[in-house]
């Protein structure tokens, strides 16, 4: 596994799926990290986690459609660690439906959270990252970004706007030596898909060429490499996690 020794994170969705996981292979490698969700308990579950497996970890309540509670989160990780060297903006809802039956506020609260709540968590990162002029910053898309998905055009929107962040920011930041990638996931296994039929998951299985869901930990793995020190010179890139289900 790569070595993150000595190195900050912060994780936002850190409270289950793909963010926890993310936030459990993170200080697997040796980071200290910030977890960020607006469910505590579950925070507080993950920080003795990885406590218990000799890491250290900071609780931070935040709802990233807030912007007081993220300038207040970021100030708690500073005021913690002293530093960030890694963000990575995992949060986000959905409220699916049709495009002519969405409303208003299901369309605003999506985008909102994915993507008006990414763009402020980096905002805030890279108070830190510019002086320190290093830096990792890893955004969450989805396959859908790249594909499409009937039902849900905010969600599709809010990834696929990610993209297009994730590319905009790499070009701004790149002479301070901060990389900004995203990472595309596919269906993962998570408590998103667990209510769902098993004629449904088996449908969407045949539409991935490894004929398997995902796993969290398949995300985590390649959101650890582009936090490392060998992802130095990769940046405003889409890795794409997705069992070969979209191969553009």
């Amino acid at each position: 596994m790569f070595s993150l020794r000595d190195k900050i994170a912060l994780v936002t969705g850190a409270s289950q799926g793909i963010g926890r996981a993310t936030a459990l292979a993170l200080a697997a490698s040796g980071a200290k990290v910030a977890v960020a969700a607006r469910n505590t308990e579950k925070l507080a579950t993950l920080v003795a986690e990885i406590e218990a497996a000799g890491g250290e970890a900071l609780a931070v309540p935040m709802d990233v459609a807030d912007a007081v509670q993220i300038k207040s989160g970021f100030q708690q990780v500073l005021a913690k660690f002293g530093k960030l060297d890694i963000l990575v903006n995992n949060a986000a809802i959905t409220r699916d439906t049709l495009a002519l039956r969405m409303k208003l506020e299901d369309w605003d609260a999506v985008l909102r959270t994915n993507l008006t709540g990414a763009h402020l968590c980096i905002q805030q990162a890279l108070g830190a990252m510019l002086k320190q002029r290093a830096g990792r910053i890893i955004n969450i898309s989805s396959v859908v970004a790249q594909t499409g998905n009937a039902g849900q055009a905010n969600y599709v929107a809010s990834k696929a706007g990610l993209i297009g962040l994730t590319r905009a920011i790499a070009m701004e930041v790149a002479s301070r030596s901060i990389t900004v990638n995203a990472v595309a996931p596919g269906f993962i296994e998570s408590p998103m898909t667990d209510p769902l039929s098993q004629e449904l998951k088996d449908k969407m299985k045949s539409m991935i060429p490894l004929g398997r869901f995902g796993l969290d930990r398949d995300v985590a793995a390649v959101v650890v490499f582009l936090a490392s020190d060998e992802a130095g010179y990769i940046t405003g890139q889409v890795l794409d996690v997705n069992g070969g289900m979209y191969m553009g």
